[in-house]
């Protein structure tokens, strides 16, 4: 699964930035409340816009405080799936209960320094884990191959039949680094600049998605 990050898009044209995309698998859309993360993007009104504008699935990704409050709104404005990061939660497990109630998929995010053992038992509650391969908050960033021992951790509970979720990564997704990410166990992957800023972002993501297919044993087993 390829999910084109906006982040990297023409703001002043998100309706035609989507359309570039047409058969990705979702959406990614960056949240940032200028609070958790220091960069500041955009909003529940222009995911509504973008909801009405696209019918690719919108992965909303909240770098936010507060998610409590401020998740369950984007599930009811009709986003797929909403992440949330296990870092500004103290209950995560009730806010993902709330996402689900208010109609969507209920996403954790971890940071790179973020162990994930100590939210292995939780990861049942959840629909996807978004490992975040750069620090949040913005886009452009070097991909960390560090993180992917979380994700041969996560594969291998998913694989195992312990877990039933989509793992997810984001930052500095790329030609180079897809491979990487797709053998360490990845299911979908997130990419900003590697798809838009291109001259054919729709063939970008058909690129990105062969590329993992090829390299990972379990997105090419029949």
């Amino acid at each position: 699964m390829i999910a084109p990050s906006i982040l990297s898009a023409d703001f002043a044209r998100l309706a035609d930035e989507a359309a570039a995309v047409a058969g990705s698998d979702w959406l990614h859309v960056d949240v940032m409340d200028a609070h958790f993360v220091p960069n500041l993007t955009l909003g529940l009104p222009v995911v509504k816009s973008l909801l009405k504008a696209t019918d690719i699935p919108i992965d909303c990704h909240l770098m936010i405080e507060d998610p409590a409050r401020w998740a369950p709104p984007y599930a009811e404005a009709g986003a797929y799936n909403v992440t949330f990061h296990a870092e500004a939660s103290d209950d995560p497990r009730a806010v993902a209960r709330d996402i689900r109630a208010a109609g969507a998929k209920a996403g954790l995010s971890v940071k790179p320094g973020t162990p994930i053992e100590q939210y292995l038992e939780i990861l049942r509650d959840f629909d996807t884990l978004l490992i975040m391969s750069v620090e949040p908050g913005f886009g452009g960033q070097s991909f960390m191959p560090s993180v992917l021992d979380k994700a041969r951790t996560v594969r291998r509970l998913v694989d195992s039949g312990e877990l039933r979720l989509v793992v997810e990564i984001d930052g500095g997704i790329n030609a180079d680094t897809v491979e990487q990410a797709a053998e360490a166990g990845i299911d979908c992957f997130v990419a900003g600049s590697a798809v838009y800023s291109t001259e054919d972002p729709a063939q970008a993501v058909r690129s990105l998605r062969a590329a993992a297919a090829a390299a990972s044993p379990h997105l090419s087993a029949p």
